[in-house]
């Protein structure tokens, strides 16, 4: 590959990546956003939006993709292996709350979900499971249970942090906190 076919490659991927972040900011405005005002909060121009996405399901999908792809990151800088069960949900806390308007997409429904099912639910049924074998997670709670909390607790921190004006630090260290005592072993 040329020098130039590099450059051009390089600012192909950053007017995707444009495009994908302008819109998972607007969807996690208005989930009934048009392909226009995405275009316009990317700075481009709508024929280069549907260059790279032709359909509105298209780019549905690639906010899909970078979903799955920011949730599997989150599981590997919270080391989800280290540790007690506990901790690492602890660390991942934090993790979460840093996909930012990811969370909103995935707490309106903007994105199936699946989203959740496929990149979330598998770590975290095992975190669980590995919780009730070293003693960390209180066993008398339900798989369901224990992740529903932990996305209810998310939900309070992510809508605190939006409209409360809590700084961020204080949101983490209540979330961490909450999740902790919920579903720590007697």
């Amino acid at each position: 590959m040329t020098e130039v076919q590099d450059v051009e490659k390089g600012a192909r991927a950053r007017t995707r990546r444009a495009i994908v972040d302008a819109a998972v900011r607007e969807l996690a405005r208005d989930a009934s956003v048009s392909l226009g005002q995405i275009a316009d909060a990317a700075s481009v121009g709508r024929t280069t939006l549907h260059r790279y996405f032709p359909e509105r399901s298209d780019l549905l999908e690639a906010v899909r993709a970078e979903t799955t792809a920011r949730l599997d990151e989150a599981h590997a800088r919270a080391r989800l292996d280290e540790g007690t069960a506990r901790e690492a949900l602890r660390r991942l806390c934090p993790e979460y709350l840093l996909l930012g308007d990811l969370l909103t997409l995935l707490f309106t429904g903007v994105l199936p979900e699946s989203v959740i099912d496929e990149a979330a639910d598998d770590p975290l049924l095992a975190l669980v499971a590995r919780g009730r074998e070293d003693g960390s997670i209180d066993p008398a709670l339900d798989d369901a249970w224990v992740i529903g909390t932990l996305w209810a607790q998310l939900y309070l921190a992510w809508a605190t942090l939006c409209e409360a004006g809590t700084a961020r630090h204080d949101v983490v260290q209540m979330l961490m906190r909450t999740v902790d005592k919920a579903v720590a072993a007697p």
